[in-house]
């Protein structure tokens, strides 16, 4: 049976991260930067335990005010010490909680960043290998992330995404434009299903682009996402389509 990880960016006050956790697979957790403290780290870690979620780390800039979706001027160092400090300040809470931190997964502004930069996307990796050598790296498929983990000896695996458009690169449209995110349950589905399926995505304009699909992301801070999720959920069995942590 066809496999996926569905994955979902939890813990940065949309408020239904409970709701979202029994849908999902695996879940990226907000490491108190862009958004989340320790006590909602606490509490999805437990919630991720009993609904046999694996957990990953979710580490962004410490720009609350634009949600660590603006990019900002960094060196490689910067980006390896943020993620090697969120990433263990996620496992010091999973541990105490009775479970490990699974995966690493950047946020926003440094995600699109690492992907286009193989220097950054190089201090993403070894940030996170630092934090713990036997973690799973998330990365935007066939981007600089996926190259920068393998050749820091990490297990990577290759994400798309149901929720946002694509362009003719393979790039995710950014933010900005109008027509980036999806809106209509329907059309994430069937996106879905045609990566999933098929390993291709059709972009704005027309392209067919080949993408390979280890992880599906579903944004959890959007107003239909538990809609969005239980959609993937019944369509994907429906489909033949097994949902399991890509960790497990």
């Amino acid at each position: 049976m066809p496999r996926i990880d569905l994955n979902c960016d939890l813990g940065e006050g949309a408020g239904h991260d409970a709701e979202l956790m029994p849908l999902i697979t695996s879940a990226n957790i907000a490491c108190g930067a862009h958004a989340g403290d320790e006590e909602t780290m606490r509490e999805l870690c437990l919630l991720a335990w009993q609904h046999g979620v694996a957990l990953g780390a979710h580490p962004g800039f410490e720009d609350r005010e634009n949600f660590g979706r603006r990019e900002m001027p960094v060196t490689p160092k910067q980006v390896a010490d943020l993620v090697f400090h969120q990433t263990r300040l996620l496992q010091e809470i999973a541990l105490g909680c009775g479970g490990r931190v699974m995966h690493v997964k950047a946020h926003g502004a440094l995600y699109h960043l690492a992907a286009r930069d193989p220097a950054l996307a190089r201090a993403v990796a070894e940030g996170a290998r630092e934090a713990d050598p036997r973690l799973t790296l998330y990365g935007l498929a066939g981007s600089h992330l996926l190259t920068a983990g393998r050749a820091c000896g990490l297990r990577v695996a290759s994400e798309v995404f149901a929720d946002r458009t694509y362009q003719a690169d393979g790039s995710l449209t950014p933010r900005t434009r109008s027509n980036a995110l999806i809106e209509d349950a329907a059309l994430a589905v069937a996106q879905t299903l045609h990566i999933v399926r098929d390993g291709r995505v059709r972009a704005l304009g027309g392209t067919s682009v080949a993408l390979q699909a280890d992880t599906v992301c579903l944004h959890g801070d959007g107003a239909l996402a538990v809609e969005f999720a239980t959609r993937l959920n019944r369509e994907l069995a429906a489909a033949g389509i097994e949902l399991k942590p890509f960790t497990a």
